[in-house]
Order: structure tokens, then C-alpha cells, then sequence
């Protein structure tokens, strides 16, 4: 049996770690997962030369909320990716979906067995990816604006919905610079002295006033970790409705109009680095 799925990234509004409590919407860069069934055991592999250990422990949390044993069964997993790693855009979170998603149907299929839900899929790809020390918050908000498109706003801690609801479809630039930030590698301390202000940009999501709350949380991410919030004023100046730093770096977005597009790419044209254009994902994981 092969299945495959893709699973979008996805960008900041609210970085979660200050307070606990974060916003992301889906970004059409992907990560696709291939996957057939073996006689035995578990086969990662991927096109980045990426460590495998997060999609292991991935396929390894389906086979034990099954009670599948690997001796006896086994899955063969592959990705390709659209979707930069370590750049704050939710590749963990995109990948950890797709392989939980497509471990979970292969053996659903294979042994006749109930599906898991969608919040469980979410569930193990969380768990897997704090055992992996991938994340700080568990990143419910970039776990499931990958898994369903769209625009979320959660309290991260308790893994819940505050708002989850389509986005408005518009282009989306980013800046890649020649270098990557891992996420579990960020100075916790330093983003949580920045939690009272970092509650006043949650306050704007929260009301869905999701622009204001995207440009002022990458402006205090930014300084707190070092990056160049000229590069998202910049964007704004050249007519963006929105910039700001993604997750803990080392991206920056720019959500704007077709028509402002040269004027963005030509703001950014003295940086090192590349500029990616996409698009608002409202699809989520889709199976292929």
C-alpha cells in the first residue's frame, strides 16, 4: 500500500513562547510524505539530509497508540520539501503532520482499524516533536494552521482553539537570509522579558485585527533575538499590509497585494539571502 499527502508551512502572527499563547496562518510551501508498507520495521529518509529522529519518533507514536509491533509490520517513509528548514516557517510541525497523518491511514487501512481523529494526529506530531527538542511551546498554533489551512489563534499550553476560521488570499514574500535559527536553539528568556508587550500584539489577534498583531509581535521578536527589523519596515514602506520576523528567525514575511510585489522583492534586492513568493494555504494536509 502507498499514500501520499502534502502539509503545508506556515508563518507567524503571535510567537507563542513569551506568553504561551500564539497566532499562524498557513503558506503554500510544503512538505510532501510518500509512504508504503514493509514487511518489517521503520525507514526514514528525506531530500534535505535532515536528521530522521523527529519522523522515528513520528511513525513510532502511530505504531504504539496502535499496538502495532514493528516486527511484524513496517512502514517506508519519504519526504520532499518546498518549505526552507530552520527558518521559523513550520517545517517541523508540517513534516511531524504529514508523517503522523499517512502512518496513521496506511495502518488504519491496513488492519481495518478506526482512523485517529484529527486533534489526535495533531496530538502525537506535538509530542513528537517536543521529544525531539524541535520546539519550545509545542507549537499548537503552527501544528494546526499547517494541518488546516487558514488562520488560528490558540493558547498554546492547553492546546486549544481561541479562533480558527479561513484567510483572505493574499500573496505572501519571504525573505530567506544565508543562514538558519533553529527554534529549540532560541534564548527563552530573553522573548519571555518581552512578554507584556507581546500580550498587547496578542491582544490585536485575538481580535482579529491580524496585521497590526503580525507587525508589531516580528518587531519585539526581532529585537529580542538579534534580527533586523529594517527588513520588515522596509516591506511596509514598499506598500506590504504586513511584515515581520517568523517564529524565531530566521525568515521574515510580507503579506501584500499583487500589485506591490516588485516594489517588496526590489526593497529586499540588497539583502543576502533569497526572496520566496507564495501564497495564503486556507487547504491544510491534503492527501494526494
Amino acid at each position: 500500500m502507498i499514500k501520499k499527502v502534502k502539509c503545508p508551512g506556515s508563518a507567524t502572527i503571535i510567537n507563542a513562547i513569551a506568553t504561551g499563547f500564539g497566532s499562524a496562518f498557513g503558506i503554500g510551501l510544503n512538505i510532501e510524505c510518500e509512504a508504503k508498507s514493509i514487511d518489517s520495521g521503520i525507514k526514514c529518509s528525506n531530500d534535505v539530509g535532515a536528521s530522521t529522529e523527529l519522523m522515528d519518533l513520528c511513525v513510532n507514536k502511530v505504531f504504539d497508540k496502535y499496538f502495532i509491533d514493528k516486527e511484524d509490520f513496517g512502514l517506508e517513509i519519504k519526504t520532499h520539501s518546498t518549505l526552507p528548514m530552520a527558518s521559523g516557517l513550520s517545517s517541523s510541525s508540517a513534516s511531524s503532520n504529514a508523517i503522523v497523518a499517512i502512518s496513521s491511514k496506511i495502518i488504519s487501512e491496513e488492519f481495518d482499524l478506526a482512523p485517529l481523529s484529527d486533534l489526535d494526529i495533531i496530538n502525537l506530531a506535538i509530542d513528537a516533536s517536543i521529544e525531539a527538542g524541535v520546539t519550545i511551546t509545542g507549537s499548537f498554533d503552527d501544528a494546526t494552521a499547517s494541518y488546516f489551512g487558514g488562520v488560528v489563534v490558540t493558547d498554546n499550553r492547553n492546546r486549544e482553539f481561541l479562533i480558527k476560521e479561513k484567510m483572505d488570499d493574499y500573496k505572501i514574500l519571504v525573505y530567506m537570509p544565508n543562514f538558519h535559527a533553529k527554534s529549540g536553539d532560541s534564548d527563552v528568556n530573553r522573548m519571555k522579558v518581552m512578554a507584556p508587550l507581546v500580550e498587547t500584539a496578542f491582544d490585536f489577534a485575538r481580535n482579529k485585527d491580524y496585521f497590526k498583531a503580525l507587525n508589531l509581535n516580528g518587531l519585539i521578536y526581532a529585537s529580542a533575538l538579534g534580527f533586523d527589523s529594517a527588513i520588515a519596515i522596509d516591506a511596509i514602506q514598499a506598500g506590504a499590509i504586513a511584515s515581520g520576523l517568523s517564529g524565531t528567525g530566521s525568515s521574515f514575511v510580507a503579506v501584500c497585494e499583487d500589485n506591490v510585489i516588485d516594489d517588496i522583492k526590489n526593497a529586499w534586492s540588497s539583502l543576502e539571502g533569497r526572496v520566496i513568493e507564495t501564497n495564503v494555504d486556507n487547504e491544510g494536509c491534503v492527501f494526494l
